[in-house]
């Protein structure tokens, strides 16, 4: 294989579930996005890389359970997380500040806070949906959570400003936090219609099977991006810290990711075997949450593909080749990044 390209994994033969898809997602996909459209300034560029994302399918796949309500309300929160990916991209190091302020803010106080940014909006009209048949203790996760994801992705433009590269060890502690599963993980309750007990999402066992979820998602997820990113000079991805601090080839680096993927159902399944029991009721609970974060490991990968976002329009290609081109670098100089106003 020649430099100018790399083979990725055959996930789909380690990855031993089945798909769901929820049956409404078709509808609920297209609201969503008119939903991100009208209440963004997009571009006719990033309208069509909306659309192109699939982020509805995501929500479908992952969270296949419940009524179409509840699929609305997390694929509009699909969609929000990759516009607020996209913002902060977008935005220098005080900028992502505001915008954290803005979207915390309206999360922490959707009733009281009062904003006219794109983003602060949005998230109180999310989170004003969420909210009323939540769980205490699922909403306060969920907030939590996304207070972890600003911070994660905060020192990741602090980074990116400084010139700073994170080791190996800073950054998957960067990166599992910078993915947002942990608070797609705390939507998973709130489709299932549960709230657990802090005693037992805090047991070792369960702290695993999160954390091997997380990093099947997060670590595919370098790989299929390995390419887009590279292409815009951006070295947030494994592969990357791996080639640059281990020296390791491009495919050499892929193929560790890849047995870390692997590895990681494998965690999964092994965890899954080691759940204590904490009586017929929270058994249940349990079992529907551990259903959930396997739904996210085996519908984030079909998503890849089914997206626009990695591969363009030639994802089914690469799906059956394994095979990608990498693409020429088009790197932005840092000081064409606004402070933003979203």
């Amino acid at each position: 294989m020649s430099s100018g390209s790399f083979v990725i994994p055959d996930l789909f033969s380690a990855c031993p579930y089945d798909l769901r898809i929820h049956p409404d997602w078709v509808s609920v996909s297209a609201d969503s996005e008119a939903w991100v459209i009208g209440g963004t300034n997009f571009s006719p560029k990033k309208r069509a890389a909306l659309h192109g994302l699939k982020a509805g399918f995501l929500a479908a796949t992952c969270y296949p359970g419940g009524d179409a309500f509840q699929l609305r309300v997390c694929a509009d929160f699909m969609n929000y997380l990759f516009a607020l990916d996209d913002w902060g991209d977008d935005c220098d190091v005080e900028g992502n500040a505001r915008l954290e302020a803005d979207v915390m803010s309206a999360f922490r106080n959707p009733e009281g806070y009062q904003t006219d940014l794109p983003a602060g909006k949005m998230a109180k009209d999310f989170i004003q949906r969420f909210l009323p048949t939540s769980g205490p203790g699922c909403a306060e996760r969920f907030i939590d959570t996304m207070e972890l994801f600003f911070k994660a992705v905060s020192q990741q433009a602090d980074d990116r400003r400084s010139g700073n590269i994170p080791d190996l060890e800073d950054y998957i502690a960067m990166r599992s936090d910078t993915s947002a599963c942990k608070s797609c993980f705390a939507l998973l309750e709130w489709t299932a219609g549960i709230d657990l007990p802090n005693y037992v999402l805090s047991h070792p066992s369960i702290r695993a099977l999160e954390d091997a979820s997380n990093a099947f998602v997060t670590w595919s997820n370098d790989i299929f991006s390995y390419d887009v990113e590279q292409s815009r000079g951006d070295d947030h991805n494994m592969i990357a810290v791996l080639i640059r601090e281990y020296g390791y080839t491009l495919q050499q680096g892929v193929d560790f990711v890849g047995h870390l993927c692997v590895g990681s159902i494998e965690r999964f399944e092994k965890e899954r075997l080691a759940i204590p029991s904490w009586g017929v009721d929270i058994d249940r609970d349990v079992a529907k949450y551990i259903d959930g974060m396997q739904n996210w490991i085996v519908g984030s990968l079909h998503w890849s593909f089914e997206s626009l976002r990695y591969f363009g329009a030639r994802n089914a290609e690469i799906k059956r080749e394994l095979v990608v081109k990498l693409t020429p670098l088009r790197m932005r100089k840092e000081g064409s990044r606004p402070a933003c106003s979203h």
